[in-house]
């Protein structure tokens, strides 16, 4: 019972923390051209911003998200969670107090910082605390719930965005954004810890065993253990899997950064979407991601295993972004953002998939390096898809297919989908088990 209310904590603290981040989503295109190109539907300077940041972003999460993890190993999840909750509210913070383009310039370059932190983060020490909480056999269901719960974030702060006026959107994300932080301190407890959370230092050794052997980790172990191209290697080729996965969830977040950062401004230039307009197609698209995560991820999980599963939201978000592409009446995006339903169902794929290859004591690296290799993502779409988006929406265009960098983002699901349909594996118990148990043959 004590654990579920554990993993309770946990689904609270990242729904308030995702609630915050995603309130302002539906805003902050609006919020950008206004203060980069005020009064123009069209704003290339705004789209290569966007890039930019991503890009920065990704190459110090490249960097930060595998040592995070490996630290969460030493320290624990709740001390290294403490720090990308707190790191968000200061963004959100300065567009909280004024909107002009000098307090604009700020947000930009401290989210541009802080995002190299908190945009992967708290979605890998979440997925790492329920790795050491739950059995293998319940992870892909664990690993859909808190999806769902993401989506359902995303859900509540484009409801709320729509209702809102922005002056109170940033304070209102601000506030929660704190709230987050806060409460995680208060009630979140350590797996192996049973101090009272609030006197749990933050560099307090949580896991008291190396993933080899049962030996003490001291800091003076960890900070060894700090440069980790050998360790990002060595995980790679654990297993057959392992390589193949990383490839597919590269793709994966190839796509997905490229629709998050540019979609908005293909759908205002292409339709002259606003504010709300964005806001019911994060919410319709968000309504079926917590519907797939919470409802059909715990079902079909164990019926058709996490492969199936990863395939079928690979193809359905090729299918998303060829409907996106061709779209031909302001309604046709509506419409394809349902297929988010079975989209959702590839991350929490490959991140248990992933989960279920390594041993206990490495779901922090593990998670950490996934979360590394998709900011690697991060940094090449928008290098492919920002001067794409640039010119297919100028008039200078080398012919009249406005959605052509849309569809370009679909090919990378569908790259994808073809190499996860290969996807075979054997969970890493099972493997340890094959090797501990005589062969019967003789």
């Amino acid at each position: 019972m004590e654990n579920w209310k554990n993993l309770l904590h946990l689904f609270v603290t990242v729904f308030l923390s995702y609630f915050a981040t995603l309130l302002v989503n539906p805003t902050i295109a609006d919020v950008t051209m206004e203060a980069v190109c005020p009064g123009k539907d069209e704003c290339s300077l705004a789209i290569y911003l966007t890039g930019f940041q991503q890009a920065v972003a990704g190459v110090g999460s490249v960097i930060i998200m595998p040592l995070i993890g490996k630290m969460s190993d030493a320290y624990g999840r709740k001390a290294l969670l403490t720090i990308p909750l707190s790191l968000a509210i200061v963004p959100l913070a300065i567009l909280a107090v004024k909107r002009t383009t000098e307090f604009f310039y700020v947000y930009y370059a401290l989210q541009t910082l802080t995002a190299m932190v908190t945009e992967g983060g708290i979605i890998c020490l979440a997925l790492s605390y329920l790795a050491d909480n739950v059995s293998e056999g319940k992870r892909v269901s664990a690993f859909g719930i808190l999806s769902g719960v993401v989506a359902a974030a995303n859900v509540c702060g484009t409801l709320t965005a729509r209702l809102l006026p922005t002056n109170r959107i940033y304070q209102v994300a601000a506030v929660v954004a704190a709230l987050a932080a806060v409460y995680m301190r208060i009630f979140l407890q350590e797996k192996t810890s049973s101090a009272d959370p609030l006197e749990h230092p933050i560099l307090k050794p949580a896991i008291e065993t190396t993933e080899a052997e049962n030996e003490p980790l001291t800091k003076t172990d960890v900070i060894k253990k700090i440069p980790l191209p050998k360790e990002v290697i060595r995980l790679l080729k654990s297993s057959p899997t392992v390589p193949l996965a990383s490839v597919v969830a590269f793709f994966n977040s190839l796509a997905e950064a490229g629709i998050q950062s540019f979609l908005m401004y293909y759908l205002k230039a292409r339709f002259q979407f606003q504010k709300d307009q964005f806001a019911d197609i994060w919410l319709i698209t968000y309504i079926a991601a917590t519907l797939s995560s919470m409802v059909l991820m715990p079902i079909l999980g164990p019926l058709l295993g996490e492969e199936t599963l990863l395939c079928m939201g690979l193809f359905a978000g090729f299918l998303n972004m060829f409907l996106d592409s061709i779209a031909w009446a302001p309604w046709v995006p509506y419409i394809s953002a349902t297929l988010g339903i079975f989209l959702f169902l590839a991350s929490p794929s490959i991140r248990c998939i992933i989960s279920k290859q390594v041993g206990p004591y490495e779901q922090g690296i593990a998670q950490g390096c996934l979360m590394g290799i998709t900011s690697f993502a991060n940094v090449i779409s928008p290098l492919i898809y920002s001067p794409l988006s640039a010119l297919f929406l100028s008039d200078s265009a080398p012919f009249n297919f406005p959605g052509f960098s849309i569809l370009c983002v679909g090919l990378a699901w569908f790259i994808g989908f073809l190499l996860s349909v290969f996807i075979k594996f054997r969970p890493f118990f099972s493997r340890e088990r094959a090797r501990s148990e005589p062969c019967l043959l003789a």
